[in-house]
């Protein structure tokens, strides 16, 4: 197969219902780049028929690939792996749970093939989430822009699109996924940010509880911000 231009890699657990028909979203839009492309699908240890899911996927479409972890590591180690995996010189990234829309990837990636940016996420501006939810996530957003100051209203929504460089200023961490777009501004990329559709849960249940809504990202912020101005401490001493 031809080397793959765009990666899009997916971390799931436990998706089974909503990973075959994003799959399928995912690879016609994909197709309509007119790019070569490859799909990672990260099994994070799903213990329901997601892995039956992602077979049937892998033989429909020879674009798609599973890489399984033998055991559940979390969100940010499954996103990590799949994105040191990945071949394409762009990297796109999404949920599995079917809330994000496959459709809004040509807008953010044609906004870093045209060199504007170098990170381009997704803006959840109309969630279709519980209200209890919502305002959650608004409290801990703004929280997080005002700690890291990334510039981003909406660090929880994994639809992005970003140069591969980018893979090469991250490591391991609690909530990788929610900080990568503060860990890419504090090494100098260009992040901007864009309206995207978002849809209501169709099968299973978030995994995410009040603890990995507030009490955990709190935590994990501190330390992030901690860690970021050491090294920026170390950057400006001569």
């Amino acid at each position: 197969m031809t080397p793959p231009e765009i990666s899009l890699v997916i971390p799931v657990f436990n998706e089974a219902g909503n990973l075959l028909p994003l799959l399928g979203n995912c690879v016609d839009v994909l197709r309509g780049l007119a790019r070569p492309f490859e799909v990672i699908v990260v099994n994070d240890g799903s213990t329901d028929p997601t892995a039956e899911e992602i077979a049937t996927a892998t033989q429909r479409w020879p674009e798609c690939r599973e890489l399984r972890l033998a055991a559940n590591a979390g969100q940010a180690t499954a996103l990590l792996t799949g994105l040191r995996a990945a071949q394409g010189s762009w990297i796109a990234t999404l949920d599995g749970d079917g809330q994000n829309d496959p459709r809004d990837l040509p807008t953010l990636f044609a906004a870093v093939n045209s060199g504007e940016f170098d990170l381009t996420c997704g803006w959840r501006v109309d969630r279709q989430d519980s209200a209890v939810r919502r305002i959650m996530s608004r409290l801990a957003n703004g929280t997080r822009r005002l700690v890291l100051q990334d510039g981003v209203h909406d660090a929880g929504c994994q639809l992005r699109v970003f140069s591969r460089a980018i893979v090469a200023v991250l490591e391991p961490m609690e909530l990788l996924q929610s900080f990568l777009p503060a860990l890419a501004v504090h090494a100098g990329f260009r992040v901007g940010e864009f309206p995207v559709r978002h849809h209501p849960r169709q099968a299973g249940t978030s995994k995410y509880g009040l603890a990995r809504l507030w009490w955990r990202p709190a935590a994990a912020m501190l330390a992030l911000r901690w860690r970021l101005g050491r090294t920026s401490r170390r950057e400006e001493t001569p």
